[in-house]
């Protein structure tokens, strides 16, 4: 796992020893970069900070070269199939001077060219500059589901890439703007799809494509995506013999990922997917390292969306695991300027601090997580799957009645504090959703912001005219083919999964110079359960549909009922009682009415409306306020101009600005 960068056109020597330094984090264990200048006037750098987790010994320095220094490369991620690609390589002749996945790659590409991408399995982000042709030639490539990032910056024979956006910013030519249409991405969504960034000029490289810069045009080719059969189409595998197939695959695509020259464990919930991969674990080394994190008794109450600590402990000795059970009160004032910093874009979601935190106490002992992330995309296991069944129901009643439930629940107060919290809220979402058709109540469900709440927020002049779902209208468009269920699950898997829960994964984790890897995005097993698995075992049943059925099946053998019967639980933070107590004197700094008038930005009192209502149990308006507090703290570190300072200096800073 590693921090890339690379200029061509751009900047000078200082400034790509500068993009590294400040993905020091990235990679600790070593540094180093490349240059050239060619006759035609061009000149490319190539730069990497190395966590080392595969073949410890320097022979893994990178930027790392061919025999005969024609082509270079500078590499992040994981080849999970490498021994097998290397002994193929061997057998045609190629050499290796290191036991790394990254000269495989680099071979691999000698061999085959952008094909080479196509033999992968694995995690991954790199650039290749290729020297065989008259002027220099770069091959940049992301890996299928997009786990690991890929910025970029380009206008005309200016090309720049990195891991991570502060790194871009580090180039004179590259000046830290917002951009409009992001922001009304942002303000719906919590995050921004790909491929646009909250900064103007700045794209991420889609999931599953590459990307070649010669002579100033980039192009960019899809090479891979998650496809599904047609509506109605027959399946040939029993419920059982799926079963049997699906528990072996993943398995194995476990243990795959459990190789390396460093420690490693694997988060633990009390949730099916960590379960699962912890079970396997298991069966391939005796005490695997588990951690599980949660939070005081009294950031507890009220909330549904936390794990049961004691279900994850249970299991744990249960399968004679080495656990450790991480209870945190953490000073969130200080640590979210931090975690702003280190997540490049203004994410709105807090599972952002608990994935830290886990990864911050798990660095003391590992350096390489399992993560299962991924599960719910491939098997369907959000609410928001069983809620498109319960709308069909929902419009089968009278218009009248509907009008007079949706009411009702609409006036209905927070009931912060109470079991009854998560219940509300999602009551909520769905009646303001269930009489829109299916693909727009499945994307109305994933927003927070509707066009007539965002028209009321901002000031006038901002633009709020353009669509802020259409990446998600035209992923609907790519699989109009398939079962309604499999068609939310792709839009997931490339929108939801590839641009948030990834990325602020693999963001969480390198802050603390840790890798997490994520054994359901094996590419092979996703492949097989798109194929293989009819929508009615992902999802069984009508009233209370059980998700994941398939894979609960699957794992019978190898977790107790306790955990096979573990609703969904998204395990986030506790930010309604945070907003109360730790963070209200920031929020009424952040969000006081000279600060957002200078901004210009959001009506002053439409905020501090969100806060009373929100204050007072009216309504549930914690993670639009999270929202604007996210917003604001990163306007302050990189509009501002604090991006260049130090990640250790920015929280006290940012947090007093």
């Amino acid at each position: 796992m590693c921090g890339i960068s690379g200029v061509v056109n751009c900047g000078d020597c200082e400034t790509l020893r500068r993009m590294n330094s400040i993905q020091a984090h990235r990679g600790p264990d070593d540094s180093g970069t490349w240059q050239q200048n060619f006759p035609n006037g061009t000149r490319v750098g190539l730069g990497n900070r190395r966590l080392a987790i595969v073949d410890l010994s320097p022979s893994g320095h990178m930027p790392m070269c061919n025999e005969d220094r024609t082509i270079w490369i500078t590499f992040n991620g994981e080849i999970y199939n490498f021994a097998e690609l290397r002994s193929r390589l061997q057998s045609r002749g190629h050499r290796f001077k290191s036991e790394t996945d990254t000269e495989v790659v680099l071979h691999s590409y000698e061999e085959s060219g952008p094909e080479c991408v196509k033999q992968l399995n694995g995690m991954f982000a790199f650039a290749i500059c290729d020297l065989r042709t008259t002027t220099p030639t770069l091959f940049l490539a992301r890996d299928h589901f997009g786990i690991k990032p890929f910025y970029y910056f380009h206008q005309g024979a200016r090309f720049a890439f990195a891991s991570e956006i502060k790194a871009l910013l580090e180039i004179p030519e590259i000046r830290a703007e917002m951009d409009p249409e992001s922001l009304q991405q942002y303000l719906t969504f919590l995050w921004v799809p790909d491929p646009k960034t909250m900064f103007r000029g700045i794209l991420k490289l889609p999931a599953g494509h590459h990307a070649i810069f010669r002579d100033g045009w980039l192009t960019i080719t899809k090479y891979w995506n998650l496809t599904f059969p047609h509506v109605g189409a027959e399946y040939r595998m029993s419920e059982g013999e799926l079963t049997e197939e699906i528990h072996e695959r993943f398995r194995r695509a476990v243990r795959a990922q459990m190789v390396s020259d460093v420690p490693i464990g694997a988060f633990l919930s009390s949730g099916l997917d960590s379960s699962s991969i912890v079970a396997m674990m298991a069966q391939a080394t005796p005490q695997p390292r588990t951690y599980t994190i949660t939070f005081p008794r009294k950031y507890r109450v009220g909330e549904t969306t936390l794990d049961d600590p004691k279900v994850a402990d249970r299991l744990a000795r249960r399968l004679g695991c080495e656990h450790h059970c991480i209870v945190v009160e953490p000073d969130v004032a200080d640590l979210l300027p931090k975690l702003t910093w280190h997540m490049d874009e203004p994410t709105a979601d807090p599972a952002i601090i608990t994935a830290y935190l886990v990864c911050r106490e798990a660095r003391k002992q590992a350096t390489v997580l399992l993560s299962g992330v991924g599960g719910d995309e491939l098997f369907a296991g959000y609410r928001k799957y069983v809620a498109h069944y319960w709308a069909q129901r929902y419009l089968r009643t009278p218009q009248a009645l509907r009008r007079f439930l949706e009411g009702i629940v609409g006036g209905m107060p927070a009931l912060r504090g109470t079991a009854l919290k998560g219940t509300i809220r999602l009551a909520k979402k769905m009646a303001r959703s269930a009489s829109l058709s299916a693909r727009d109540r499945f994307i109305m469900n994933c927003t927070y912001l509707d066009a007539q709440q965002k028209q009321d927020l901002c000031a006038p002049e901002w633009d709020l005219a353009l669509d802020p779902a259409s990446s998600h209208r035209a992923a609907f468009g790519e699989v109009q083919h398939a079962d309604f269920l499999n068609q939310m699950l792709y839009l997931d898997a490339k929108i939801f999964m590839a641009s948030l829960n990834l990325t602020y994964n693999d963001k969480m984790s390198m802050a603390s110079s840790v890798e997490v890897r994520v054994p359901f995005l094996d590419r092979e097993l996703a492949e097989f359960v798109a194929w293989n698995v009819p929508p009615g075992l992902k999802l069984k049943g009508w009233f209370r549909p059980a998700t994941k059925y398939i894979f609960r099946k699957a794992m019978r053998e190898v977790l107790p009922r306790e955990v096979l019967a573990q609703p969904k639980a998204a395990f986030a933070a506790p930010i309604d009682y945070w907003l109360a107590n730790e963070l209200r004197e920031m929020t009424d700094d952040l969000l006081s009415e000279s600060r957002l008038r200078q901004r210009g930005i959001f009506r002053a009192e439409a905020v501090r409306n969100f806060v009373n209502e929100h204050r007072h149990g009216k309504q549930d308006w914690s993670m639009q306020i999270w929202q604007f507090l996210t917003l604001e703290l990163w306007m302050q570190q990189f509009l501002d101009g604090r991006a260049k300072l130090s990640f250790a200096e920015i929280p006290a800073q940012a947090a007093t600005a």
